[in-house]
């Protein structure tokens, strides 16, 4: 284990876990991520990242409401989704993923929903002072206007432009690099350009693996190595301040 990094966002509850989460898990910690952050997404995904988080200590819950489900939902399965995140606010570390993403969804109608139900997510994490996790695509600019007054916002898997990047290091906010940073151009650019000091990293597991497959926690140090190198510094100082600066972020 050459050093120490947590995964600061993964979904180790999906299905492709089924058969092996275990050793998924196990063999993460003996690559050297010794703590990983599950997030929800909808309902059933919250209830069991909230099984995991209970099931491993190293292993620490956000519960969220993918903006993809926003524009389909009634307003009883926000709510009861709204609720399930207040009711155990206690054991989580963080709210989200929770979002816009006017990647997928390309109608005003729809954008709008996405937008109205955001605000209730952001409302919660204001009022009990946690940490935002942002899914956002193609509408990080909107996220972060409706976000400005909160103390700690993570923009995860971010994607978006240099400038709305800068926009987000300026409030004081932290950019999550994924995986991707191995052989997305995009995303060597953003890390690159991306104060250590307001960085994270993830792999999105089981998605956009650096390796051939599903993609898993242990193969969030496979961007350690591109990102000190876009950098120009030592992958310990790298593996070191993303580390702290997911502690800080969520408090652990």
């Amino acid at each position: 284990m050459k050093y120490q990094v947590i995964d600061s966002h993964c979904h180790l509850d999906f299905p492709k876990f089924n058969k092996d989460q275990a050793e998924v898990i196990e063999s993460a910690r003996k690559a050297g991520v010794i703590e990983m952050i599950n997030s929800g997404v909808d309902y059933k995904t919250n209830t069991t990242t909230l099984e995991l988080s209970r099931k491993y200590d190293h292993v620490h819950a956000t519960l969220g409401l993918n903006p993809h489900m926003a524009p389909d939902s009634d307003e009883e399965q926000i709510k009861q989704i709204l609720n399930q995140i207040e009711r155990n606010i206690d054991r989580i570390v963080g709210i989200g993923e929770a979002g816009l993403d006017h990647y997928y969804c390309k109608s005003e109608a729809g954008r709008e929903k996405q937008i109205e139900v955001f605000k209730q997510v952001i409302d919660i994490a204001d009022n009990y002072d946690k940490p935002l996790v942002i899914h956002g695509r193609e509408a990080e600019d909107i996220a972060l206007q409706l976000t400005s007054h909160l103390d700690t916002v993570v923009f995860h898997c971010y994607g978006g432009s240099i400038e709305t990047m800068q926009n987000i290091v300026d409030a004081g906010y932290f950019v999550s690099v994924p995986t991707l940073v191995c052989f997305s151009e995009h995303h060597k650019s953003i890390a690159k350009q991306l104060p250590l000091e307001n960085m994270l990293i993830e792999t999105d597991s089981p998605y956009l693996s650096p390796r051939k497959g599903r993609n898993e926690p242990a193969f969030v140090l496979d961007s350690v190595p591109e990102i000190a190198s876009l950098k120009g510094i030592d992958e310990s100082e790298v593996a070191q301040s993303t580390l702290q600066n997911t502690r800080r972020a969520f408090g652990l």
